[in-house]
């Protein structure tokens, strides 16, 4: 595979400040437990091609996801995963399937309203419930804003899990709504060819991001972890409304 193919035909300083951002990405969230993946959908906004970015992001995050959930696979809280998976497959068939209308600023504000009383707040009992209506709603709405684990983030909060199983246990979910993600993209046409090289790095960057993020997760005290996280989650919550107010 060649140089060029590596870099997706980008700039050499764009290419390694993107894979940077994948590794930096991976980190955030082994380390935190979320906000990686929205971080790298941000800076991979200003430079690819908007046809291109929620399926790309969507590969690149199945890979980061994917290599979480190996790392810390035996932490998995394995009960709600089977319900999240039928819902998901749902939500993304729907989302891919169906011309939505409903303006992208309302979205982004209410879901970072939406997590901002559940971190401010005791998370709704609903969330822990319900799986399948979480993996519902956050793959449909993943089809077309491509970064929901601040979302499902909170169902995972919601089950009141300690650092490393709350992050197996995401990185598992998420790797199930990306991957569904894809294989809808793909049935609707988008063309991954092109750009594997590219997802290949930014998939090997993430994965050197995991590796170090782990070492920072297990040093971390649960109380330490849940107050970063809840920090995390607020900050990326604000970002979303504010994008919503933009877009609006």
């Amino acid at each position: 595979m060649s140089v060029e193919a590596l870099l997706g035909g980008f700039d050499p300083i764009v290419a390694i400040m993107l894979l940077g951002a994948s590794f930096v990405g991976s980190f955030i969230t082994v380390a935190l437990g979320i906000g990686g993946g929205s971080l790298l959908l941000a800076i991979m906004a200003s430079f690819l091609p908007p046809a291109a970015l929620i399926p790309v992001h969507g590969v690149i995050q199945l890979g980061s996801n994917l290599s979480r959930a190996a790392v810390l696979f035996r932490k998995t809280h394995w009960p709600p995963v089977a319900a999240f998976a039928v819902g998901s497959a749902i939500g993304a068939g729907v989302g891919g399937s169906v011309v939505v209308n409903l303006p992208p600023g309302i979205v982004l504000i209410g879901i970072g309203v939406f997590v901002i009383w559940s971190v401010l707040a005791r998370p709704p009992a609903w969330l822990s419930r319900f799986p399948l209506l979480t993996g519902l709603i956050s793959s449909f709405l993943t089809m077309f804003f491509g970064a929901t684990g601040v979302f499902v983030a909170n169902f995972s909060k919601s089950l009141r899990l300690s650092r490393e199983p709350h992050v197996a246990t995401h990185a598992v979910l998420m790797t199930l709504q990306h991957g569904l993600k894809i294989v809808v993209f793909g049935m609707l046409g988008f063309a991954y060819g092109p750009w594997v090289g590219f997802i290949a790095a930014m998939i090997a960057a993430g994965f050197l991001g995991t590796l170090a993020g782990r070492s920072v997760l297990i040093r971390m005290s649960d109380h330490g972890f849940k107050r970063a996280l809840d920090v995390v989650l607020v900050l990326i919550s604000l970002r979303l409304i504010w994008q919503g107010i933009g877009a609006l």
